[in-house]
């Protein structure tokens, strides 16, 4: 086997880590460069968030918006939790989710910082990351999009479609979405306008591209440098993380 055809996988930190690099300026070429702006409200970040497990954009958001119907979040609280997940049933599993919602509500209620997380922006990462963590329905994935996206946390949020993209191209061995939250931020620089552009690009790549049945290899920007395409060719099977 020549030094040309050792797959990403089986090479070296640091080689990784380049690769991750030449994977970010690649995609900035496909769709653009993303600056690091919230697209919404720390709360707004943190519930949507939630909903948004197995779910689409579009239904997210209209079941974010029908649950603020129900009036402020001490509101919420109060309602019936049928009423919740009747209010957030364009989400998947919504008899889940509404009671996580509401018991999320009351932890952040009777926390000292109540409903504003702005004590988020200056207290050390790992700590933040626990104080969400332990919030009821609260996985790494939500609190590393509120941490980056809202406070430019240097944390980097592995959801589906990076998870699938990353191990397909051999950044990291396949391994979970939670063990994946910690190898690929081992290997990238502590930098959040990096981090934020190259999470965004590599959703949009798994969603338009890499998807996780037929991704489309033949128009792939990574082909060249990826594990998947080198193995398989044009036959990548699907994923099944």
């Amino acid at each position: 086997m020549t030094a040309e055809s050792v797959l990403n996988v089986t090479r070296p930190d640091e080689e990784r880590a380049g690769l991750l690099v030449w994977m970010k300026d690649t995609l900035r070429a496909e769709y653009g460069e993303r600056g690091l702006d919230p697209r919404r409200e720390p709360m707004h970040e943190l519930i949507s968030t939630i909903l948004s497990q197995r779910t689409t954009h579009a239904d997210e958001e209209a079941a974010y918006q029908e649950l603020r119907e129900l009036g402020d979040w001490d509101a919420i609280i109060a309602a019936p939790t049928e009423q919740v997940a009747h209010a957030i049933r364009r989400s998947q599993y919504p008899e889940s989710k509404a009671p996580r919602i509401q018991q999320t509500l009351v932890a952040l209620r009777d926390s000292p910082g109540g409903y504003s997380l702005e004590f988020l922006r200056d207290m050390p990462v790992r700590d933040a990351l626990k104080f969400l963590t332990d919030l009821p329905g609260v996985g790494i994935k939500t609190a590393s999009l509120v941490l980056l996206f809202n406070y430019a946390r240097p944390v980097f949020p592995v959801d589906t479609h990076v998870h699938r993209v990353t191990t397909r191209v051999g950044t990291i061995p396949k391994m979970g979405e939670q063990a994946a939250h910690r190898a690929l931020l081992k290997l990238l620089p502590p930098d959040p306008p990096f981090l934020y552009e190259l999470h965004v690009n590599l959703l949009r790549h798994g969603q338009r591209v890499c998807s996780w049945t037929a991704p489309k290899c033949g128009v792939c920007v990574l082909r060249e440098r990826c594990d998947a395409y080198a193995t398989y060719g044009g036959k990548v099977p699907s994923w099944k993380g």
